[in-house]
C-alpha cells in the first residue's frame, strides 16, 4: 500500500529536530551557520503539521504511519509507528509553536554564554523528544523519546553551571526524573510480557477485558512515570528547580512543551490504554491530584522571593486545571482542559521570556532588588502585563476563556453526576484563579513599578530579536481569547472527539473492524456534544467583577503589613504607626515578599509546607517512592 506525501510529514517532524541537532553538532561551530540551521530546524515542524490541520483537525482523518512499511501480519503489529490524531496534532502543535519561539528568543539571550553550539544541540534534542513521544503510536517508543527529553532537560538545567543551584537542580530532576522513566519502562515492560505487542493501538484493543494484577501495576506505573514529566504533585519542587536554574529559553520548554508530554501520557493511558475514565474512582483520583496542585502551587508561588521560581509554581498550578479538566471524562472538560493547555503553552511561556529579559538586564530574578523597572524596560513591561493578565484570567486574553469554561465543566459535571465534591473543586479552581491574580498584581508592583534601585539605573531595553518573540507569545494570547470559537472549532473540539472516540484509533492502525473482532465489549463513539462557554456572557463578567474585587481585597488587606516598622536614630517618635489597641506585629516587608499579611494569618500551613519542601533529594525520592505505593494500592483496591 502507498503512502500518501503528507503521511510523511509526523515523522519529518520529529526528525527534522535530531537531523538539525546533528548537523549543528558537525557544522556549527560559525554563529550563523548555527542559527540558519537551528532556525531551518523549528520551522519545518511548524510549518509540515499545521498543513495537517484541516485533513486531521477537519475532516477527522487519523494518519498511521509504519516504519519501512511493516504493515500488521497475523493481527499483531511487529514495527515500530506513528499515529496521528487530533489529540496527537494538537499537542504537537504547542510543541512546534512554543520551540519555535523559544528559538527565536535564544538568538539573542544565548549570544554572550559558552558553549553555545552544545546548547542548540540540546535544545533540538528536548524538542525532538518531545515530539517523538507524542506522535508516537508504539509504548516503547514513547519510553526511548522519554529517556532523550528527560536527559536533554537534565542537561539544559545544568547549562549554566556556574549559576547558584543549577547543579543541584539537575541532580534532583537526574534522580526523580529516572525513577519516573523506570516506571514507565517497567510498566511497558509488564504490558509486553502479557500481550506480546508494543503498539499503542493493539494494546488499547488486548489490555481493557484482560484486566488483572499485573495489568494494574502496570497502570499504576505508567501514571506515576508520566506525572513525574508533568510535575504534578507530589512532584512539583523539581519544577522550581529547573526553572530557577535553567536559561528562559529552557524554561519555557519546560513548562509549555516537557510538562504537556506528561499530560499528553496521562490522557493516552487512561482514555486509550487501560479506557478506565468511565470509573468514578478513577475520575476521582485525576481531579483529586488536580485540585491539589492548582491548590498548592500557587500557595508556594505566594512564598516566594525568586521572579523564575513564582512562576514555576504557577505554572504547576495552572497544569493542576488541565489535570483536574481531564480528570472529568466529559466532552466539556476534555475541550476545557485542552483549551488550558495551549493557553498554559502561550501565557507562560511569555512570562518566562519576561523573566529572562529582566534577568538579561539586570543581572538578577531577586524580587527584593527589583522594582520600577517600566521606567528601563517599558516594552517588556507591556508585554509582561498581558502574561499576567492573562493566567490571571483578565479578558480579553485567553485565560479568561479556558479558565471560564473549566469552572463550566466542573459545575456541570456537578450537577450531571450529584456529587457535590464537584463543586467544590469548582470553588478551589476560582480561589486559585483569584490568589493568581492577586499575585501578579504584586509581582508587576515588586519588578516593574515602584522605586528603582539606584545600582539598575543604567538598565535598558532587551534587543528587539527577544522582545519580538515575546510579542508572538502576546499577539496569541490575544487572538485566542478574542476569538474562542475558532479554537473550540478547528483545535480543541477535534481534539476532544478524537480522546472519545477510541475504536476510530484502533481501527485506523490496526485495520478496519480489529477492535470488534478482538475486544469483548468494542469501544463505541459517543455522542459528544459541547455546551456554549458563553464567556461573554454578562454572568461571566460578574463572576470576573467579584473575582477581581476579592483579589483587590486581598493585595489590600496583604498591603496593610507592607510597612517598615523599624525605627532610625534621630528621627521623630511622633511619626510613629499608632496601634489602636491592638497588638504590635513586627513586619519588615520587602519587594520579595509577597503576601505578609496572608502569610502571617496562615503560618501554620506555610511553616508546614516549608519543613516538607527541604530541598532534599532524599526527600523528594521518597515522596515518589510513596506516591508509586499509594497509586499503586488505590489501583488494586478499586478496579
Amino acid at each position: 500500500m502507498s503512502v500518501a506525501m503528507y503521511q510523511h510529514l509526523p515523522v519529518m517532524s520529529i526528525m527534522s529536530f535530531f537531523l538539525g541537532a546533528f548537523l549543528i553538532v558537525m557544522f556549527g561551530g560559525n554563529k550563523t551557520v548555527r542559527k540558519i540551521l537551528a532556525f531551518l530546524a523549528v520551522s519545518a515542524p511548524l510549518v509540515m503539521l499545521s498543513s495537517l490541520i484541516k485533513r486531521v483537525m477537519v475532516n477527522g482523518e487519523i494518519i498511521a504511519y509504519w516504519m519501512g512499511n511493516r504493515t500488521p501480519v497475523g493481527g499483531y503489529a511487529i514495527g515500530i509507528s506513528l499515529e496521528v490524531d487530533a489529540l496527537s496534532l494538537f499537542f504537537g502543535l504547542l510543541v512546534a509553536v512554543a520551540v519555535f519561539v523559544a528559538c527565536i528568543y535564544s538568538f539573542k539571550y544565548m549570544e554572550h554564554d559558552d558553549n553555545v553550539r552544545e546548547y542548540y544541540t540540546l535544545f533540538l534534542m528536548l524538542s525532538g523528544g518531545v515530539m517523538g513521544l507524542v506522535l508516537s503510536g508504539d509504548l516503547f517508543n514513547m519510553f526511548i523519546m522519554v529517556e532523550i527529553l528527560t536527559f536533554a532537560a537534565v542537561a539544559l538545567t545544568a547549562f549554566r553551571n556556574k549559576a547558584n543551584g543549577a547543579l543541584e537542580a539537575a541532580f534532583k530532576y537526574l534522580i526523580v526524573g529516572s525513577m519516573g522513566s523506570t516506571c514507565i519502562l517497567v510498566g511497558t515492560v509488564m504490558l509486553y510480557a502479557q500481550t506480546h505487542t508494543l503498539n499503542f493501538a493493539q494494546l488499547s484493543a488486548l489490555i481493557p477485558g484482560n484486566m488483572n494484577t499485573a495489568t494494574k501495576l502496570a497502570y499504576a506505573l505508567l501514571l506515576v512515570g508520566y506525572a513525574t514529566k508533568a510535575f504534578v504533585v507530589p512532584f512539583h519542587p523539581l519544577a522550581a528547580d529547573a526553572h530557577g536554574a535553567a536559561p528562559a529559553s529552557i524554561s519555557v520548554l519546560i513548562s509549555g512543551v516537557l510538562t504537556k508530554s506528561g499530560l499528553y501520557g496521562i490522557i493516552r493511558i487512561s482514555y486509550f490504554l487501560f479506557q478506565s475514565m468511565g470509573l468514578g474512582p478513577i475520575q476521582f483520583l485525576l481531579v483529586f491530584v488536580g485540585s491539589l496542585s492548582m491548590f498548592i502551587c500557587v500557595t508556594m508561588a505566594l512564598a516566594q522571593h525568586d521572579f523564575k521560581r513564582l512562576l514555576a509554581f504557577h505554572s504547576i498550578s495552572q497544569i493542576g486545571y488541565v489535570l483536574t479538566a481531564a480528570g472529568l471524562c466529559t466532552a466539556m472538560g476534555i475541550s476545557a482542559g485542552l483549551y488550558h493547555a495551549m493557553n498554559h503553552t502561550l501565557f507562560k511561556g511569555l512570562l518566562f521570556l519576561a523573566a529572562g529579559a529582566v534577568l538579561h538586564e539586570t543581572g538578577t530574578t531577586d524580587l527584593n532588588r527589583l522594582g520600577g523597572l517600566s521606567k528601563k524596560m517599558p516594552h517588556t513591561t507591556v508585554l509582561f502585563l498581558i502574561g499576567a493578565a492573562s493566567i490571571s484570567g483578565i479578558p480579553p486574553f485567553n485565560g479568561f476563556v479556558s479558565k471560564w469554561s473549566i469552572y463550566q465543566a466542573t459545575y456541570l459535571k456537578a450537577v450531571e453526576s450529584g456529587n457535590i465534591g464537584f463543586l467544590l473543586v469548582t470553588i478551589i479552581a476560582l480561589i486559585t484563579s483569584v490568589l493568581t491574580l492577586a499575585s501578579f498584581v504584586k509581582v508587576s508592583q515588586s519588578v516593574f513599578f515602584g522605586q528603582l534601585p539606584k545600582e539598575l539605573e543604567n538598565t535598558k531595553e532587551v534587543p528587539f530579536g527577544m522582545r519580538f518573540a515575546m510579542g508572538i507569545f502576546a499577539v496569541l494570547c490575544v487572538i485566542t481569547g478574542l476569538f474562542p470559537k475558532l479554537v473550540t472549532t478547528y483545535l480543541t473540539e477535534p481534539a476532544a472527539r478524537a480522546v472519545f472516540n477510541v475504536g476510530n484509533y484502533i481501527n485506523s492502525m490496526m485495520g478496519a473492524g480489529y477492535a470488534e473482532s478482538v475486544m469483548a465489549v468494542p469501544p463505541t463513539a459517543p455522542a459528544v456534544t459541547f455546551v456554549e462557554v458563553g464567556c461573554w456572557s454578562p454572568l461571566a463578567w460578574l463572576c470576573l467583577m467579584l473575582i477581581t474585587l476579592l483579589a483587590i481585597t486581598i493585595v489590600a488587606v496583604a498591603g496593610k503589613y507592607d510597612r517598615v516598622s523599624e525605627q532610625l536614630e534621630g528621627v521623630e517618635t511622633k511619626y510613629d504607626t499608632f496601634f489602636g489597641g491592638e497588638k504590635s506585629v513586627y513586619s519588615q516587608v520587602g519587594g520579595e515578599d509577597m503576601f505578609w499579611g496572608f502569610k502571617h494569618n496562615w503560618k501554620r500551613y506555610f511553616s508546614f509546607m516549608h519543613e516538607l519542601h527541604s530541598g532534599v533529594v532524599n526527600d523528594y525520592a521518597l515522596w515518589a517512592v510513596v506516591a508509586l505505593a499509594i497509586t499503586i494500592v488505590y489501583m488494586l483496591i478499586v478496579f
